[in-house]
């Protein structure tokens, strides 16, 4: 079984207008309202793919409670905990640039952390989980290792996507897969990545911090998977993205998609770069049709 856990989902809600500016009124061209936060997509994008998973985490309020509906009209199964504060809202303006602006994290009480933990402990050997997005302000930075320290010796394949500290943090637990980009995986060892050879020499740094697998994403450039068997770069076509929410997510999905279906690890990557590509040129996720058809369009090159 596949669980995924947000633990600071949130309401999506994008707007485009023609240009912003400071000081004035603005009228929104259009509007879109939708369920966010990293495990929720991930989520999402595996019920467009055909895998069915079970979403964790914590929702309040009458945020909360729209999330929880946008969840349950995906068809996806989950387990969500009620919190009294509301779920944090997150605006997406999309203007002459996007511009995101996150909203404040309720406060998650111990009961209900208590909660998720007896959650956590009911994971079986063979299940996967995905530990993905921010960490609540009013949980310890180091959440995510404090999940993974429960499930120690249990064979859970445990998928992290996370950075800063929930990333530094939960690498000693030797997650199955890391999924940072290029910014995220060169502020965990305090450089700029600016080219897939770079990204590759980080990434072996991260498999000796604990990481079994990792792929980084490098926007326009692609991405980069590396194990200790072995390292390959993804290109991509040059194309204008029109929309940036849910694209790594995407990735995340793809590859444990491709896992599940038994491919070799560089096909279930080449799998995750279509999923994370074409739902960066989408309005919306990936569909398995847009997948196929990018997948000849990459180009894969072992390191």
């Amino acid at each position: 079984m596949i669980y995924t856990v947000t633990l600071n989902p949130s309401i999506d809600y994008h707007l485009w207008i023609t240009a912003l500016s400071q000081g004035t009124i603005h009228q929104a061209q259009k509007e879109w309202k939708v369920a966010g936060g990293k495990g929720i997509n991930v989520s999402k994008v595996l019920r467009i793919l055909g895998e069915n998973s079970t979403a964790l985490g914590f929702v309040g309020g009458f945020t909360g409670a729209f999330i929880q509906q946008q969840i349950e009209q995906a068809g996806i199964s989950h387990d969500l905990i009620q919190i009294e504060q509301d779920s944090r809202i997150n605006l997406k303006i999309k203007a002459q640039t996007e511009t995101d602006i996150s909203g404040v994290s309720p406060d998650i009480p111990d009961e209900a952390l208590q909660r998720l933990m007896q959650q956590i402990d009911s994971l079986q050997s063979g299940d996967y989980l995905v530990l993905a997005g921010s960490v609540p302000k009013s949980l310890p930075s180091d959440m995510y290792q404090t999940i993974m320290k429960r499930l120690r010796g249990k064979g859970v394949r445990i998928f992290l996507d996370a950075k800063g500290k929930a990333l530094e943090t939960g690498l000693s637990e030797e997650p199955f897969l890391i999924k940072p980009n290029h910014h995220e995986l060169g502020e965990l060892f305090g450089v700029t990545i600016a080219t897939p050879a770079e990204a590759i020499d980080m990434a072996r740094k991260s498999l000796q911090m604990g990481a079994q697998n990792v792929i980084v994403s490098m926007a326009g450039q692609g991405a980069v998977f590396v194990n200790r068997q072995a390292a390959y770069v993804a290109q991509i076509p040059q194309r204008k993205p029109v929309n940036s929410i849910g694209a790594g997510d995407s990735m995340v999905a793809g590859f444990l998609y491709g896992y599940r279906q038994g491919m070799d690890t560089e096909a279930a990557f080449r799998f995750a770069v279509a999923a994370g590509s074409t739902t960066a040129l989408s309005e919306g996720f990936c569909t398995h049709e847009k997948v196929q058809a990018f997948l000849p369009e990459i180009t894969i090159t072992a390191i």
